[in-house]
This record gives structure tokens, sequence and C-alpha cells, in this order.
């Protein structure tokens, strides 16, 4: 079995956002990867980003700077 570890969620309302989220951690070589949201957390369209905690400030930078628009961010056990 994988150990679960703590890292940082983002979830959005629409798959949009998601894949805009995915297109500018790409470009800029940004910390992290799209998953299906944990079970531990209800988001809109199903879909968020995890990274390591540590990535918060410069995620939340980054989608300030492109216009992306967070439901949640988050830790959460994954």
């Amino acid at each position: 079995m994988i150990k679960k570890e703590m890292k940082l969620i983002i979830t959005f309302h629409t798959t949009t956002e998601a894949m805009a989220m995915e297109k500018a951690c790409k470009e800029t070589g940004a910390d992290g990867r799209l998953i299906p949201v944990p079970r531990a957390i209800s988001a809109g369209c199903g879909l968020a980003w995890c990274a390591k905690l540590e990535s918060e400030e410069s995620l939340r930078n980054l989608m300030e700077e492109k216009g992306i628009l967070p439901q949640a961010v988050q830790e959460c056990l994954v």
C-alpha cells in the first residue's frame, strides 16, 4: 500500500479552470499535477491540483498572475 502524505490540494469550480492551471504550471515548470478530487474533499468539477505543501505561495501567485480562480486551497492526506 502506498503511504499517504500531506499535500496541497487546489480545487476548482470548473474543468476549464483546472485545465488552465495545468497549462500554466507546465509552462512555468511549477510543482504538482492534476488529480481526481480526493474523497475527503467536495469540489465542483472533480479535478484538483496536487502539489507539495511548500509550493502554496508560488502557486497562489501563479494563479493570481494567470487569472485562475480556485474553489479552495487546502491540505489533505493523499
